[in-house]
């Protein structure tokens, strides 16, 4: 058997502490992906289990916002963890939590009241308010929030 030297993985405050903006928004993305399959997942399967659209949207929101901090904090901008930065995102989250859960509960009683499916419903629905909200955060924590020490 070969002793191969084993990968190390750096402490986030040694690594280069700024990617590229192509680099941090492919990263974004794909760790948006991720989090909304988490997010959309959980919207249906507890609406499913009979949890109205408003009180399944808040929990599949957290649930997934959650995903997107914990993976965007450390591979998207690589950030060390940081009070300031943790009050920060609470507060952003806050914001995007009421836009949208509130966008996805205004688009689904719209779209609703002019007879589309329920699954047209919530795929048109959260698609719409997880756009916004993902634009919002992407420009806020990149100009921000991870800027912030």
């Amino acid at each position: 058997m070969s002793h191969l030297p084993q990968p190390v993985e750096l402490p986030v405050a040694e690594r280069t502490s700024a990617l590229p903006l192509k680099t941090q928004l492919v990263r974004f993305v794909l760790t948006g992906g991720l989090s909304a399959l988490v997010d959309f997942g959980l919207l249906v399967l507890l609406m499913h289990l009979g949890l109205g659209h408003t009180g399944a949207k808040a929990l599949s929101f957290v649930a997934g916002t959650t995903t997107a901090y914990l993976i965007n904090r450390r591979w998207t901008f690589r950030a060390e963890p940081s009070r300031r930065r943790f009050v920060a995102v609470v507060v952003l989250y806050a914001l995007t939590f009421g836009l949208q859960v509130g966008l996805f509960s205004v688009l689904f009683t719209a779209l609703s009241a002019h007879g589309f499916s329920l699954t047209v419903v919530q795929v048109v629905g959260f698609v719409v308010a997880q756009g916004v909200a993902t634009t919002v955060n992407f420009v806020v924590q990149r100009g921000v929030i991870f800027r912030l020490a």
